[in-house]
């Protein structure tokens, strides 16, 4: 089948490529061409999605059959895609969990008892429900929005495992959260591509919690992972919570992955079960600590989205709070 990929240069998307031409597919991306190129036998196609004659003219000569949409960050682009790729027989597109509005903190429950935005507010989830809703209304049953949460794996440029591997590698005292037992779910990025390849392939439809099954492992664990594949000697230095929020430590950008108490009790709670029924797959935490590891050791970093700080805590942070313990 012909299938257009919309981003598929970058992370996420870059393995949707992969899988659809091991699918044997024939595969085009359309992307502005800035973050580089597609494989050798991709058919590359250049515009900006907020310009509403650019996908039109892009795919002159070349009709898609099915779409996997990656790349979705406005709600013009989103009108854009519904009123140029109506007619496909499948379109997988891959919206986030913060289209809920009760996320975070969740928990979420089954994706058709949970409220989403409806709202002109702008922001990530709101944009992100809007679009589910405008390629919902142009596709009815041959569209499916996959509500992703942590999405893992090689060539992540967000650099939020990549900084945990990076600084347990350095070795020495490390500090982290002394309630390294928060729950954590997350997908590979490789299972959630060839998920939405297959998705778009049969023309399943609705919406479907995409990431991790509730419980697949803990901060600590995926911080213990990260020790053992990197073969490195840090000693964890616990910090309370209420410590680290003192000090400015700010969850989730100073420290990657970590949550304070009142969120993190039910962010990780998701029903899942949809998605465990239209078979998309969960490989074991520790291949995917270990690929990107791999990864990362190999490969030029990718610069980050743009707009976007890499993750981290500051260097000033991390010694006082080492100083006091």
């Amino acid at each position: 089948m012909r299938l257009l990929v919309l981003g598929g240069t970058h992370f996420l998307g870059r393995h949707v490529v992969t899988a659809g031409l091991e699918r044997g597919h024939e595969v085009a991306t359309f992307t502005r061409g800035v973050s580089g190129a597609p494989p050798d036998g991709v058919r590359a196609l250049h515009g900006d999605r907020d310009d509403p004659a650019a996908l039109p003219a892009a795919l002159e000569g070349w009709a898609p059959e099915i779409v996997v949409d990656t790349s979705c960050q406005t709600r013009t682009a989103a009108e854009n895609a519904a009123a140029a790729l109506s007619g496909v027989a499948g379109y997988a597109f891959v919206s986030s969990l913060n289209a809920y509005q009760n996320w975070p903190p969740g928990p979420i429950g089954s994706e058709d008892e949970e409220p989403t935005w409806q709202t002109d507010d702008r922001g990530y989830g709101q944009d992100k429900a809007h679009a589910e809703r405008v390629l919902g209304a142009a596709l009815g049953e041959r569209f499916l929005t996959a509500r992703a949460g942590l999405i893992v794996g090689p060539f992540d440029p967000l650099y939020r495992l990549g900084w945990w591997l990076d600084r347990i590698a350095a070795g020495g005292r490390v500090v982290v959260p002394a309630n390294t037992a928060q729950p954590i779910a997350l997908v590979d990025a490789r299972d959630l591509a060839g998920w939405l390849v297959e998705a778009a392939e049969r023309g399943l439809a609705g919406p479907v919690n995409t990431t991790g099954p509730t419980g697949m492992t803990t901060l600590g664990g995926l911080l213990d992972t990260c020790r053992e594949v990197t073969g490195s000697d840090a000693e964890w230095v616990p910090v309370p919570d209420a410590d680290l929020l003192a000090v400015g430590v700010e969850e989730w950008v100073h420290l990657p992955l970590w949550l304070a108490p009142e969120t993190a009790r039910t962010a990780w709670d998701v029903d899942t079960s949809r998605a465990r029924e239209l078979g998309l797959p969960s490989r074991p935490v520790r291949d995917s600590v270990a690929d990107t590891w791999a990864w990362m050791r190999t490969a030029d970093r990718p610069e980050p989205p743009a707009g976007r700080e890499l993750p981290g805590l500051p260097p000033e942070l991390e010694a006082g709070l080492l100083a006091d313990r």
